[in-house]
C-alpha cells in the first residue's frame, strides 16, 4: 500500500464532512434569519435580534467558505500535511453562541 492509499480514504470522508458544514451553515443562517424576523415582529429586545442576525451572518459566511474549506482539505491530504480548521471553526462556535444569547434574552424577555 502506497503512502498516499494509506491517508486517501476512498470513503468519500471528506465529502461527507463538506455536507456537515454546509448544513450547519444553512441551519445558523435560515434559523438565525426565521428568529431574528421573528424578534423583529414580536417586539422582542434589539439584543435578541442582533444576537439572531449575528447566527445568520456567520452561518452566510460559513457558507461561502465552505468551497475553499473543501479545496483547502484535499490539496492538504493528498500532501500529507495536518488540517487546520481555524477560522470556520470559528465561525461556527461564535455563531452557535449568538444563537443561545439569541435565546436565552428570549426566553427572560417573555417573563
Amino acid at each position: 500500500m502506497t503512502a498516499e492509499e494509506e491517508i486517501w480514504d476512498r470513503g468519500l470522508q471528506s465529502e461527507r464532512t463538506r455536507m456537515a458544514w454546509v448544513r450547519t451553515a444553512v441551519a445558523l443562517s435560515t434559523g438565525g434569519l426565521g428568529a431574528a424576523g421573528l424578534a423583529v415582529r414580536h417586539g422582542l429586545p434589539a439584543i435578541a435580534v442582533a444576537g439572531f442576525a449575528m447566527a445568520a451572518l456567520c452561518g452566510g459566511v460559513l457558507l461561502i467558505r465552505t468551497r475553499l474549506r473543501y479545496r483547502r482539505v484535499q490539496a492538504a491530504l493528498h500532501a500529507g500535511r495536518p488540517l487546520d480548521a481555524g477560522v470556520d471553526v470559528v465561525f461556527a462556535w461564535l455563531g452557535t453562541l449568538s444563537v443561545v444569547a439569541g435565546a436565552v434574552t428570549f426566553v427572560f424577555s417573555m417573563r
